[in-house]
């Protein structure tokens, strides 16, 4: 087996214009795709739904009864109605691919001598792979450099068992997956320890996977709590209006004299009763706010991988957070250096005493050549800046193994091999504790040590211990400690914290969210930081060896008084989701290691580190971080309750509208001198209204100015709860009322003709549409306030059902055709204001309870 090496400091990788001419030539680094779904694709969907079918059956009724215009017109509406739907849909996978891509897994590449990070579909054959632990494989490739690095094929081979890589220099092709000691990784294979420089040689289909033809899917369109309870509104309504189209046809038919001429007529009314009943726009409502929901968050840096997060955001209680990197900058710095009694502080120009050159040497072995962690990177530069020169500095010498951190041993430990050395250098770090263990110290050091440690904690540093040991050259022991080191000293860092977190912790609190901070720092330092961001209980502090000998029932017990947890490892992120849920909490948990992938499935929603979060953590998780900034989740949290609140807008719109057309519908039947007032094609101009009102306008309104001021939504509240169908019945009722109403006026105006009395109802029942539509944008604010509020797709809404109205009233041609009659002025004022009119008392309402509210 050839020896382990990770040196990657001389590779240089491909140029950029090689890498761009490879792309060019061989395609993207991505698997084939399912054929996307065309413009004739889409129609065809259409055409199988139940409101298509509803308007072939009228059209060919209207044929059977020699009404030519009637089955033209209908026909021409069916053309409009399908370009909506397939704009519409269009529009929702543009969404849907902009998150595809975003989501692609990431690469970390060598190219002109510089480590990139670009999207895994962007990785040409040629390129230079970076892997580290948690990171998927973006595409087969060689180990050219391989340090103890292991790899989970399982995807490609059912084996389970992370098998041992090896490197290769002469290696051109990869072979079979599966077997130890083999220099092949594959795409779509998990790392799942070590580090490793691999050179990519199979992209796209020419790999393992490609070959298999398994694909992995990052944006999972699986059906939400929403979609599911909205399903069974649509079939009981679909059920209810079954029913009544069969009740109406043979009302119709046996009053009005069965003869083959009313049966046919019934027939109509009951269509048009059907087409009134069926809420079609349901399903089309969270399609499209939710896959445009998720474009919107993406623009505020977090990526939505599974929708459910969505509707759970806005109802999210607890937001339990890392401190590094998501509340703070993740800019670490070397502050403090403590050694035999004395303490260095860090400044430009100071100089290094003699006595701490040991302790800044081995916290520099004690770190990786190539540098990721923050921490290693601060610490390299101290002792590049104050080493770099001197025999403390060793560039040349080769690390043989590591020691990895451990749930059970919060320390690691690099053994190096020396350029003319005799035996292995061994330089370890971690929390103080963990090595004051690995050095067996006394009970007067250790408490000296801790002592130190309190200070520096105390002023928000993040303190590690050093240590250092030799061991002959041979075979290197088992575990850690087997080496006899010597405690060296104790290093302070310092990360700031973001400038924008305090307010945005506050904001939380106002919003009646609860932030956690788990971290593993010491548990001054999480006191400090936990003073800094504005934490509610700052210095309640549970650590990580209590949470260990804590029962979950005491845990469940007090965790509601607990903000901070500090010495926690990953493993016991999960236990904490769980006492949280316990007690009936929403769990928003953010994570970005391997380990974390627990906690971030058991969450309710889990969010991964986009920045620095390795490819297991992003998988498990619903949301992704792009950013790692902690406000992102606060305006992804924000932006949850507002598409919330307008789906349950266009909701309530939608319900509140079908209640007049279905009355309509109805009424007439039963009085055999009333006319029907709503036939097809006039539902059919309706559907032209509120499609678009229901899917943009309400999908494009802002954020209520309370939005952040109350308390996270119920987790078992539905949708269609009692107070929307409430509302939105009375709504509905009030322009039925209306219309009604409508058409004696038009009586009493000597109006007896059919089709003046069903223009007054008409223009009445367009009015009171658009009057429902101004209403629904706000529950709160007036339509007056609302007006002041920009949305774009409402004026086009408003001012194309208002050009086509006075189309229709206005040429002879379009009249006929909808049965309608010519209206004076006075008349389609009045029509006018009964429509605006019937929804009056909601805005009444409106400025009834914010009165209350604010008196």
């Amino acid at each position: 087996m050839p020896p382990q090496i990770f040196d990657p400091a001389q590779a240089t990788g491909l140029s950029e214009a090689e890498a761009t001419r490879r792309q060019q030539t061989e395609g993207f680094n991505e698997l084939p795709q399912g054929t996307r779904r065309g413009v004739f694709a889409i129609a065809l969907e259409v055409m199988r739904e139940p409101m298509f079918l509803l308007l072939v059956a009228c059209g060919s009724l209207y044929l059977l009864m020699g009404e030519l215009s009637d089955a033209l017109m209908l026909l021409g509406f069916v053309f409009v109605v399908m370009g909506i739907t397939i704009v519409q849909e269009r529009r929702t996978e543009r969404a849907l691919d902009a998150l595809r891509d975003l989501s692609s897994p990431r690469a970390l590449v060598l190219r002109d001598g510089q480590q990139r990070r670009i999207a895994g579909r962007e990785v040409v054959r040629g390129d230079l792979l970076l892997l580290a632990e948690g990171d998927r494989v973006p595409a087969d490739a060689v180990l050219r450099q391989a340090l103890n690095l292991y790899a989970d094929e399982s995807l490609l081979t059912g084996e389970s068992v992370p098998v041992r890589k090896a490197s290769s220099e002469t290696a051109s092709q990869t072979g079979k997956p599966g077997g130890d000691d083999l220099p092949d990784v594959f795409s779509g294979s998990l790392i799942t320890r070590g580090q490793g420089l691999a050179e990519v040689v199979g992209t796209g289909a020419r790999t393992e996977l490609g070959k298999i033809g398994k694909a992995l899917q990052t944006i999972e369109q699986e059906k939400t709590p929403l979609q599911g309870e909205t399903g069974r509104m649509v079939k009981q309504l679909a059920a209810i209006g079954l029913g009544l189209c069969v009740v109406v046809i043979v009302a119709y038919g046996v009053s009005r004299g069965n003869t083959a001429q009313s049966w046919l007529q019934g027939m109509l009314a009951g269509i048009a009763m059907a087409m009134a009943v069926l809420p079609e726009e349901f399903p089309v409502i969270l399609t499209i706010f939710l896959a445009l929901g998720a474009w919107r968050i993406s623009r505020s840096r977090v990526l939505t991988r599974r929708m459910p997060a969505i509707e759970t955001l806005g109802a999210a209680t607890v937001l339990c957070t890392d401190k590094t990197g998501t509340l703070t900058l993740n800019q670490m710095t070397v502050r403090q250096l403590h050694a035999d009694g004395q303490t260095f502080v860090a400044s430009q120009g100071a100089t290094l005493p003699e006595c701490f050159h040991a302790l800044l040497e081995y916290g520099v072995l004690a770190s990786k050549k190539e540098v990721f962690d923050p921490m290693e990177r601060a610490l390299r530069q101290l002792g590049d800046e104050h080493l770099g020169k001197t025999e403390h500095w060793h560039e040349q010498w080769t690390m043989v193994r590591d020691y990895p951190l451990s749930p059970e041993l919060l320390a690691l430990s690099h053994v190096w091999r020396a350029v003319d050395g005799e035996r292995f250098v061994v330089a370890a770090k971690g929390a103080p504790e963990a090595i004051a263990e690995l050095c067996h110290l006394g009970p007067e050091p250790i408490a000296a040590m801790v002592a130190q440690v309190a200070r520096m904690a105390g002023q928000g540093l993040r303190v590690l211990g050093v240590a250092r040991a030799h061991w002959p050259q041979g075979t290197l022991p088992g575990e850690q400690h087997d080496f006899t080191f010597e405690f060296l000293g104790l290093v302070g860092l310092e990360d700031p914290i973001r400038p924008t977190v305090p307010a945005t912790v506050q904001e939380c609190y106002t919003a009646g969210i609860r932030v956690i901070m788990i971290t593993g720092d010491h548990p001054d330092t999480a006191r400090s930081i936990a003073r800094q961001i504005g934490l509610r209980n700052s210095e309640g502090v549970i650590t990580g060896p209590e949470l260990d000998v804590m029962s979950d029932e005491e845990l469940t017990r007090r965790i509601p008084d607990v903000d901070v947890f500090a010495r926690v490892v990953p493993e016991q992120k999960l236990r904490l989701v769980n006492a949280l849920k316990a007690n009936g909490e929403i769990v928003a948990m953010t994570g970005d290691g391997v380990n974390d992938a627990p906690a971030l499935k058991a969450a309710h929603i889990g969010i991964a580190m986009g920045g620095r979060g390795t490819d297991v953590a992003r998988e498990a998780s619903a949301l992704i971080l792009l950013d790692d900034d902690f406000s992102s989740i606060v305006q992804a949290i924000r932006l949850g309750r507002r598409i919330y609140d307008n789906i349950k807008k266009a909701v309530g719109y939608t319900l509140a509208v079908h209640v007049p057309i279905a009355g309509l519908s109805m009424i007439p039947v039963f009085f055999t001198d009333m006319p029907l007032l709503l036939l097809p094609v006039h539902i059919v101009f309706l559907e032209l209204i509120i499609d678009p009102a229901c899917s943009l306008i309400f999908e494009a309104e802002s954020a209520e100015k309370d939005i952040m001021l109350r308390p996270p939504r119920k987790a078992n509240e539905r949708l269609f709860n009692a107070r929307v169908l409430t509302v939105s019945v009375l709504q509905g009722g009030a322009v039925l009322a209306a219309l009604l109403l409508m058409y004696w006026v038009a009586g009493a105006l000597d109006q007896p003709q059919e089709d003046a009395r069903r223009s007054f109802v008409f223009v009445t029942l367009v009015a009171g549409n658009l009057g429902l539509i101004l209403t629904n944008r706000s529950w709160v604010r007036s339509m007056a306030a609302m007006f002041r509020e920009p949305n774009s797709a409402l004026w086009w809404v408003v001012g194309g059902a208002t050009v086509m109205l006075g189309l229709v009233l206005n040429i002879p041609a379009l009249r006929s055709l909808l049965h309608l009659s010519a209206l004076r002025p006075m008349d389609l004022g009045l029509c006018v204001l009964a429509g605006v009119a019937s929804i009056g008392w909601f805005e009444g309402f409106k400025l009834w309870r914010g009165t209350r509210q604010h008196g």
